[in-house]
Parts: structure tokens; C-alpha cells; sequence
């Protein structure tokens, strides 16, 4: 086959949409830091929220850091006394922020003097949806306060929307769905439903050396008996990367919602990556929602 992209024309016609209500989000919890990109994350956040009627929680936190070098007990407990006033006004600071960028969404706030990624971990267990930051080479610093998408992706056991710097909103009109008939990309997809529904154009996409229909067609089927308009895609490009053509065909559909399994395994503690899912987290120029 000489085409490089190999579409099925015959999309598939939506459902009646059911008449009871539709599934949403009732609960969503976003992270926020110091760095310059938690006003526009937050208002994203604040959008989402709107958009399906859910309470938004910002959470925030960082371990104080424990006193060096100190000649005795009092300098150490007056060393730790600042550090901890100077957390608190960071955390009062950030608070602020979220709550002003947020517009009229529910809020509710959680913080805490402990490790970042631990602690949103711990409160992903109250909520259907966690949004978090890019974190690229090039991308802004967070602070101590800032997650890596990685590790909360792997041990949140919630759909984790990634979301770029410098982007306050998104419209999820037009959504990608990188299809890989895995149990990653079934849950990457079941914690899309609520955009999914409301999407006008949702395309499922495979890529990569392995890429082929398998299952595809039947995922379609099941987003269209949600009242979704669906069409499938074979990405054949073998001069790129799965993640370069996923990217592509968003930015050529003006999708701004990728939906994709995350693969990983731990070693020595650390999260190690596929190929694909590291150049997404790290390089993603649209918000992509993952699953682990």
C-alpha cells in the first residue's frame, strides 16, 4: 500500500444519545507549583470544571527541608521555623493564585508540608480526573512544589490529563484516540468518556511499526453507541515515531484532546518509559489525557 495515511471513509454514524445523564466528572483535582505556568493550568482546570459542573481542588505541597550543618538543637528548630513560615506563605501565595485564575468554578483546596507527588497520589483517591503539567527539557521550573506526569500517571490509579505550558483552555471539539488494543488505552478511553460524548469528531487513530486495525473498529462502535462521531485511522509512516505521528495528525484535524494508554514499569524505584508515551509527556504541544 503506497499511502502513508490509510483512511476508513465510512465513518461511523452516532447513536441516539441516551436520555439519562450524561456521564461527567464530579470531582477534579489539579496541581499546582510556583512555576509561571500554574495561572494558566489553573484556569484550564477552572474551564474544565465549569464544563461538567464538578468541584475543582487545587492541591499544593512541598516537604520542608531539613536543617544542615547546624551547631545545636535551638538553631536547628529556629532553621526549621523559617522554613516552615516561608512554606506556609508559599502555599498562601499559590492558594491565591489558583483561586483568582479559576473564574466561578467550585473549589475546594488541599495542601501540605510533604513530598509533592506522594500527596497527590494520596488525594487522587476522592477524585475522577487529575490534571498536571508538562514537564519538558525547555518548559518553565515548578519549584519544589512541581510533579513530574510520570510517577503520579503510574500511582494515581485516575485518568491524569497532561497539559502544556502556556495553555488556559481547551475545547476538546476534535479528539485523538492513540488506539492500542491494550488494557492502558481501555482505561485511557473510559476516563475520556465525558469529553468523548461531547466531542464533535473524535478519531481513532494506530500508529507506529506495529500499527493495524485490530480492535479498532470495535472501539468505534462502542463511542458511536455513546452518541460520539467516529472515525478510524491507520497511521503508516515508517520513517516516524508513533508519538511524531499521533502528534501530526492532531495538529492536521485541529484536535486539541490526545487520549492514550501510558506504558511503564518500575525499576530501582524509577519509572522507565516507552517510546512512545516519554516523547508525549515530555513534548506534547496539545493537552493529552493518559492512563496506566
Amino acid at each position: 500500500m503506497s499511502a502513508a495515511l490509510c483512511n476508513h471513509d465510512d465513518s461511523i454514524e452516532p447513536a441516539d444519545r441516551p436520555k439519562e445523564a450524561d456521564m461527567s466528572y464530579a470531582s477534579i483535582l489539579v496541581s499546582l507549583d510556583t512555576g509561571p505556568d500554574t495561572p494558566d493550568r489553573a484556569r484550564l482546570a477552572g474551564g474544565v470544571a465549569l464544563r461538567f459542573e464538578a468541584t475543582l481542588t487545587g492541591v499544593a505541597a512541598r516537604r520542608i527541608p531539613s536543617p544542615v550543618a547546624v551547631n545545636d538543637i535551638h538553631e536547628a528548630e529556629s532553621l526549621f521555623a523559617e522554613e516552615k513560615a516561608k512554606l506556609e506563605e508559599e502555599l498562601s501565595c499559590v492558594r491565591a493564585v489558583f483561586e483568582r485564575s479559576v473564574g466561578e468554578a467550585r473549589v475546594d483546596w488541599r495542601s501540605d508540608m510533604v513530598a509533592s507527588v506522594p500527596f497527590l497520589v494520596e488525594q487522587a483517591r476522592g477524585a475522577d480526573l487529575v490534571i498536571v503539567g508538562r514537564r519538558g527539557i525547555d518548559d518553565g521550573d515548578p519549584g519544589d512544589m512541581g510533579v513530574l506526569p510520570g510517577p503520579v500517571l503510574m500511582e494515581a490509579g485516575r485518568p491524569v490529563l497532561v497539559v502544556p505550558p502556556r495553555i488556559e483552555q481547551i475545547q476538546a471539539a476534535r479528539i485523538v484516540i492513540a488506539w492500542k488494543d491494550t488494557p492502558e488505552a481501555r482505561r485511557a478511553i473510559s476516563g475520556a468518556l465525558p469529553f468523548i460524548k461531547r466531542a464533535d469528531q473524535v478519531y481513532v487513530v494506530t500508529a507506529g511499526d506495529d500499527a493495524r486495525f485490530e480492535g479498532a473498529e470495535d472501539v468505534a462502535t462502542h463511542l458511536a453507541r455513546h452518541g460520539a462521531h467516529v472515525t478510524t485511522h491507520l497511521l503508516a509512516r515508517p520513517d516516524l515515531a508513533a508519538a511524531d505521528e499521533i502528534l501530526r495528525f492532531a495538529a492536521r484535524h485541529d484536535a486539541d484532546l490526545v487520549v492514550m494508554g501510558a506504558y511503564g514499569h518500575s525499576r530501582l524505584r524509577e519509572w522507565l518509559f516507552g517510546g512512545a508515551t516519554r516523547e508525549i509527556l515530555r513534548t506534547t504541544p496539545v493537552c493529552c489525557l493518559m492512563s496506566h
